[in-house]
């Protein structure tokens, strides 16, 4: 019987994850036309994610920004600026920088 339920839990996890990666594309694809559409699709996949407690793989999560959670797109909505071994993501909706750190390909210390 536990097995079952256990199952059935990582069944709407993996369903979640899958509407959650679905939700960004249309997101992506709808910026152009409608930037705050693409803030909408962000919004409910927030939800979903802290409804079924799925994160967000990194890679999705560089495009949300941290303080008013809007769709970042570099060049529209956000500024990418590099900076020795981190990488500065600033929202030009609210003004918040967010750091993280990289790997140059360049020579290895």
């Amino acid at each position: 019987m536990a097995r079952k339920k256990k199952d059935q839990k990582n069944l709407i996890k993996d369903i979640a994850g899958q509407r959650i990666e679905y939700l960004f594309r249309l997101a992506e694809e709808s910026y152009a036309t409608s930037p705050e559409r693409s803030n909408r699709y962000i919004s409910l996949a927030r939800r979903i994610a802290m409804r079924y407690r799925v994160r967000f793989p990194s890679f999705l999560k560089r495009r949300i920004c941290k303080d008013c959670h809007s769709f970042l797109v570099p060049g529209s909505s956000s500024r990418i600026r590099l900076h020795g071994r981190y990488m500065t993501i600033t929202c030009l909706k609210c003004g918040k920088e967010m750091r993280y750190p990289y790997r140059s390909g360049g020579k290895s210390d």
